[in-house]
């Protein structure tokens, strides 16, 4: 090979992340094929490769399987409401905003089985919901229901459940008591490949356990956003304790 030095994947990151800031490949704009841009790197794809995923960690580029490698769109905060659980009015009215859901019925796994209480292999309601921007992922939903608690039609089309479901709020029956824990770590496989990130960007995961006035759990719900997508908002009420009048 003759002429300038191969480049390192950190020198073609930098190049690319310029032309992406300075507006020279704009948002939304596919970049050239991976084959294409190592020859014009004059580096092997493995090279390229690690530059994109440099690129990708840092929430300029996302790779769309069977697609290609795009820029992302300006990156748009979204709110999660804590306590009853739910995206925030303003956030679920957005016009560009997109959730889609897909519902069915699976036996309740080991982990499932500790957080809803119930047996395993238990049937659940399932339901998988994705909020979209452009067509780009920004957070994931997964709701657990009891399926004798699930209401009737809960899985079909036309279910009020579903409508819910866009907003990722309780779907099941009015709970006494709401539980939030909320924790920042590695996405897992599924999260990485639905929100199409990569695996070193941390996540910000909510498990939200809804519990009947008799104890029992009537939902879990498993939520994950990239972590430099969204904001979590959690309000607190102070409860006085109230003592009966003396006579």
């Amino acid at each position: 090979m003759t002429g300038s030095v191969p480049r390192r994947h950190h020198d073609i990151a930098d190049d690319l992340r310029h032309q992406i800031t300075t507006g020279s490949i704009k948002p939304g704009e596919r970049l050239p094929s991976e084959a294409g841009l190592a020859a014009r790197y004059r580096v092997s794809t493995v090279t390229l490769r690690r530059a994109l995923a440099l690129l990708q960690g840092e929430g300029l580029v996302e790779k769309i399987h069977g697609k290609g490698n795009f820029v992302r769109r300006p990156r748009r905060k979204i709110m999660y409401v804590g306590g009853w659980g739910t995206l925030d009015p303003w956030t679920a009215a957005e016009p560009t905003l997109r959730i889609t859901v897909r519902s069915t019925t699976v036996p309740a796994s080991v982990h499932l089985t500790t957080l809803l209480k119930v047996p395993t292999g238990s049937p659940l309601a399932e339901y998988t919901c994705l909020s979209l921007e452009h067509g780009s992922p920004q957070g994931l939903a997964r709701i657990y229901i009891p399926r004798d608690l699930a209401p009737a039609g809960a899985l079909d089309d036309d279910s009020v459940c579903r409508e819910a479901a866009t907003r990722f709020a309780v779907l099941g029956p009015s709970p006494a008591t709401i539980r939030e824990t909320v924790s920042a770590r590695s996405p897992t496989p599924d999260e990485a490949s639905a929100l199409r990130i990569g695996n070193n960007m941390a996540v910000l995961a909510i498990t939200r356990i809804a519990t009947d006035t008799n104890g029992r759990v009537v939902e879990a719900a498993l939520l994950a956003f990239p972590g430099d997508r969204v904001d979590a908002a959690f309000t607190a009420h102070h409860v006085l304790n109230e003592r009966p009048t003396q006579g």
